[in-house]
């Protein structure tokens, strides 16, 4: 009640013949008040740029890092942590497919323990080291029966620096590798280091210099290393890294650059014989070539006389890399099928099938009897 006792009620009333209040005259710049208002509407494209967004986190959000005290931590797409440190890592889903730096596989490192249970799968890593530098990632499986395919939408990565003032550099099992410079596709120098904040220049060993990186044609990627984006014959030659953090500089490996032709489709094969007229018990062999990419591997098999029957034989595969000048190299690869004691059954021809990414090339020659 006594809220309402000092109020005054006014009525207004209109008054005839007047304008309305809505017809005053505008004010100079009111018209642009609209316009403004017309701005704040279309957000929808930010709308799914957000949304977007926020499916991309929930794709990462399966995979999680195991904190103090049973606290879980979502992983960004970087980590950096001391090396000596060990990290739990966890995958939500009943069938989980993790990668992880390919060495650990290799060395079958027992610092590495994967269990899958019910709701999620546990990655550990005891007593890390910088050459555990890399990404870890996971997946979910879907599966029919015998036949899987990767979750798309449930995926989770994350890159993790191991850092080590003593190895800036992530170690190599070799203190020496080639890296094959191909026109048509990009060429890493995997000089990758543990500090990410670390500065890196790359090296040519002769003439001795800096090579300049541009950023376009020539990058560096702290999780790659430099990357050639166009090779050139005059990217070849033998080149290293050098970083520096916080102290004296470290140097790496050091990286062959061959520059390579590119073959298109199949192996190019030829077979020979070392002789097509052979006695009996007489040495034979019959060898297959391939000339090809120094990087992809030819895969060689043989039909002979004696197969069915079993007649023993001697197969040896070899490859080595040539140069073929002009900065060229080409990877030459031989298979040789040797018959040591010459018979009546080894008479016929020798067919040698070779096998490439591309393709497969079949030759052949015969053997006869003197």
């Amino acid at each position: 009640k006594r809220l309402y006792k000092h109020c005054l009620v006014f009525f207004i009333l209109p008054v005839i013949g007047q304008p309305a209040k809505s017809k005053r005259p505008k004010e100079p710049g009111e018209n642009k008040i609209k316009p403004v208002n017309k701005k704040v509407k279309p957000k929808t494209p930010k709308t799914k740029e957000r949304e977007s967004v926020d499916s991309s986190l929930k794709s990462q959000s399966i995979l999680t890092q195991v904190m103090d005290k049973g606290n879980f931590q979502k992983l960004a797409a970087t980590l950096s942590l001391a090396a000596g440190q060990s990290i739990e890592l966890r995958c939500k889903g009943s069938n989980v497919t993790w990668n992880y730096p390919s060495y650990l596989d290799t060395f079958k490192d027992s610092r590495l323990s994967i269990k899958q249970l019910d709701r999620y799968s546990q990655l550990i890593l005891a007593n890390s080291t910088a050459a555990d530098t890399g990404e870890y990632s996971c997946w979910l499986q879907l599966c029919n029966g015998n036949k899987c395919r990767k979750d798309e939408t449930k995926t989770g990565s994350t890159y993790i620096f191991f850092t080590d003032k003593e190895e800036l550099f992530v170690p190599t099992p070799s203190y020496f590798e080639i890296v094959y410079l191909n026109p048509d596709k990009p060429a890493v120098i995997p000089c990758r280091v543990t500090t990410p904040s670390a500065k890196v220049t790359l090296h040519r060993e002769f003439p001795a210099e800096e090579i300049e990186v541009d950023g376009t044609d020539i990058i560096y990627d702290a999780k790659k290393g430099f990357v050639f984006q166009h090779p050139t014959p005059d990217h070849k030659g033998i080149v290293y890294c050098k970083a520096e953090s916080q102290g004296a500089p470290q140097i790496s490996i050091k990286y062959h650059l061959l520059y390579v032709e590119v073959p298109k489709g199949p192996p190019s094969a030829t077979i020979a014989t070392s002789s097509s007229r052979a006695g009996l018990s007489d040495r034979v062999h019959v060898v297959c070539t391939v000339l090809g990419e120094p990087d992809v591997d030819v895969n060689f098999t043989w039909q002979y006389p004696g197969q069915e029957s079993e007649r023993p034989v001697i197969i040896q595969n070899f490859w080595r890399l040539i140069n073929r000048g002009i900065g060229h190299t080409t990877r030459i690869s031989k298979s040789v099928l040797l018959v040591e004691d010459f018979e009546d059954t080894d008479v016929g021809n020798y067919v040698c099938i070779a096998q490439n990414l591309q393709g497969e090339t079949t030759v052949a020659t015969k053997v006869e009897l003197k």
